[in-house]
């Protein structure tokens, strides 16, 4: 990287490498893949919308269901969440325009394939959760190796006294970020969430993935125990997903709040623009 001017200098821009080449590359592939794992994934739920804790379905008392039912002589989509329930006709359960709604889950737009189809959405789920996994062990296996991990994703001592939390999380809310030298390393709030997603939430959602597989029970039989079962396992992927979806709002929200054309260009060629002169208080 060159060296940032002195203070001093007039105000102005720079162009840093802030990306290696392994890190844009895994970048994208999870882009692709999770994307597609997704889709195919409300595909699969398609097939059977209801999310269960345990061992069995207790198709009686479902967690989370979503469906369709006859209000008034009237078909509405219904969500339930524990012993809520929701009308998300349009949306949920009953979709598409009006006049030509159908009994489904998630929408055609949200599904790959877009028709109804189990056998094939599995088989897109299955492809690309072999691309997810390679793509993230590779990316791990390279940021332990290279140091990237520590250096770049490991939190600080320093970083984590409370102090220094709160000024992050209210200079954060109020999409005030750093420039100079402080724009060149991730802060503390985006490590945190880096390392969730990387080390917890991604490993989880695949491990879970795993535990819907009966070749891969019969072969590691305690790993569904584990999680206190089949249903209980299939929820925690798909609250997993959830989570990633989140993850990934949040990250586009502040990629956009924080230069949208900067952040892009720094993860396709790595260079990323920094301000020098006015540094953040």
């Amino acid at each position: 990287m060159a060296d940032i001017p002195r203070p001093g200098r007039a105000p102005g821009r720079m162009l840093v490498r802030r990306h290696a080449a392994v890190t844009r590359i895994a970048h994208w592939l999870n882009v692709l893949a999770v994307s597609l794992l997704l889709m195919s994934g409300l595909q699969i739920f398609n097939a059977h919308p209801a999310l269960y804790w345990g061992q069995a379905s207790t198709f009686a008392a479902p967690w989370v269901s979503v469906g369709m039912r006859e209000v008034g002589g009237e078909p509405r989509g219904m969500t339930q969440v524990g012993a809520y329930r929701f009308d998300t006709t349009g949306v949920l359960g009953w979709t598409g325009p009006e006049g030509a709604r159908e009994k489904r889950a998630f929408p055609a737009w949200a599904t790959i394939p877009s028709y109804k189809d189990l056998g094939s959405g599995r088989r897109w789920h299955f492809f690309f959760a072999w691309l997810f996994a390679i793509n993230l062990a590779v990316y791990l296996a390279w940021s332990l190796v290279s140091g990237h991990l520590r250096r770049d994703l490991w939190p600080r001592r320093d970083e984590l006294r409370p102090r220094n939390l709160i000024h992050e999380i209210a200079t954060h809310a109020l999409l005030r970020f750093p420039k100079g030298e402080a724009a060149r390393r991730y802060n503390v709030l985006q490590k945190g969430a880096y390392l969730g997603v990387v080390l917890v939430l991604l490993p989880l959602m695949a491990v879970t993935g795993l535990c819907m597989s009966p070749g891969f029970n019969a072969t590691v039989p305690w790993l569904i125990d584990l999680f206190g079962g089949r249903q209980s396992a299939r929820t925690i992927h798909f609250l997993s997903a959830g989570l990633i979806v989140l993850f990934v709002l949040v990250h586009l929200v502040m990629a956009v709040a924080s230069g949208f054309w900067n952040n892009l260009r720094s993860m396709i060629t790595g260079r990323y623009a920094i301000e020098f002169g006015e540094e953040r208080p």
